[in-house]
């Protein structure tokens, strides 16, 4: 019987040749449950704006998975005692980080199930896989929850320079080919320490965390918060919200059996169980997009065109504001949708609506990064930079938008 060869090596067009680290990886990646993610976009419909990012969660975990090797690394050269148990879980919890991501990143949170986190469903398909895996992802599970004693090793999962962030601000930066979020995260790993179980960043790594935060500013509001890119994701949440009331009111749609599943049946959190999960781990943006080819074709009016809209990227108009839309404005818009198509109020609020988004590149309360010092003392970014922006870019900055059809939809 022919032996499969586990210790793999994956070329990636970021980082070069990355090494799967060991068969229980490598059994990790093969498991469908992380294949999956190879059918899901990194970046929603930012297509729309930028026709290169079609990169996938699948790219993005396995770069995330190679940032932590060199992490583990140079900490060890650095002194920092790191046990291959640990090492391990490492490597598991940020390689199944986003493993809950639903079609189109978030647009599923807001639409077919109800207030369920991505971060919730990843911690539920580590569970399951622990079970198939006999108790090898407990430690992962632990860093993964922030649990862990040791909390370094959870900041380097989530934090606000963790490689989660170091990989999906070059990669998507390269995919999209604003060159604005090229950050040196290989040279912001080689910079990382651990003070007081705390992990820091020598000083001589400041002017890297500096270009980290600034492109950081940059990257959501000239990618992820671009204004098509918003009114792509909002379009899809709302198709997602018609095809479920329409199923509610016994209309039959055609959809793929996981879509299917997740428009008959009302999914809250005390309702996700392993049936849920199980049906959930086959859902991918292949599925909505081929319900959306159907469905362009439906007697709805709000459905029709909603899809249409997508399909042919013939968007609604969106206005970015820095004051809060008058809601006058929005009744404006809405009476004109009504009048020309005499459709009912609620059938127009699909087509007009108002919203915000906000973008805060440093939360400096939350969990600040702190530099560290020749001396052996620490002290936050903005108070050891001297790039004044600094201080501005910890302020959370709103804009508020208005979303409308065109003259002729």
């Amino acid at each position: 019987m022919q032996t499969i060869n586990k210790l793999k090596i994956l070329n990636d067009p970021i980082y070069g040749f990355i090494t799967i680290p060991n068969s229980l990886i490598f059994d990790l990646i093969e498991h469908r449950y992380f294949q999956r993610l190879r059918r899901i976009t990194q970046m929603g419909l930012s297509y729309l704006v930028y026709p290169g990012a079609h990169h996938t969660r699948f790219q993005h975990a396995i770069g995330c998975m190679h940032l932590m090797q060199k992490a583990v690394n140079v900490l060890r050269f650095k002194g920092v005692a790191i046990s291959e148990g640990e090492e391990n879980a490492l490597y598991i919890a940020i390689l199944l980080h986003d493993i809950g991501h639903g079609p189109f990143s978030h647009a599923m949170e807001h639409s077919i199930v109800n207030g369920i986190s991505h971060e919730h469903i990843s911690m539920l398909f580590m569970e399951q896989l622990n079970k198939e895996f006999n108790g090898d992802l407990t430690l992962a599970i632990e860093i993964f929850k922030g649990d862990y004693q040791r909390k370094f090793m959870c900041q380097l999962i989530s934090s606000q320079l963790d490689m989660d962030r170091s990989d999906y601000l070059k990669r998507d930066s390269f995919y999209t080919g604003v060159a604005e979020g090229n950050i040196n995260s290989e040279r912001l790993v080689t910079m990382l320490n651990v003070k007081d179980d705390e992990l820091v960043i020598e000083y001589k790594g400041i002017y890297s965390v500096e270009k980290f935060l600034v492109a950081r500013r940059l990257m959501y509001w000239q990618v992820y918060l671009h204004k098509t890119s918003l009114v792509g994701e909002q379009l899809v949440i709302r198709v997602l919200k018609r095809a479920k009331e329409l199923t509610k009111n016994g209309e039959t749609l055609e959809a793929s059996k996981p879509l299917s599943y997740f428009l008959n049946n009302e999914i809250s959190l005390k309702d996700f169980n392993t049936e849920s999960l199980e049906v959930f781990s086959t859902l991918d943006d292949y599925d909505i997009v081929s319900a959306m080819k159907t469905w362009q074709f439906h007697d709805d009016f709000v459905l029709k065109n909603l899809c249409e809209m997508i399909l042919n990227r013939n968007l609604l108009k969106i206005k970015l504001k820095k004051k809060p839309i008058k809601k006058e404005q929005a009744i404006k818009h809405r009476d004109l949708l009504m009048a020309a198509y005499s459709i009912s109020e609620d059938e127009a609020d699909y087509f007009v609506f108002t919203g915000s988004v906000s973008n805060q590149a440093y939360q400096q309360k939350k969990q600040s990064i702190k530099i560290l010092y020749k001396n052996g003392k620490t002290e936050d970014i903005v108070k050891a930079s001297d790039q004044l922006n600094l201080k501005a870019l910890s302020k959370p900055v709103t804009k508020y938008y208005i979303c409308y059809p065109k003259e002729k939809m």
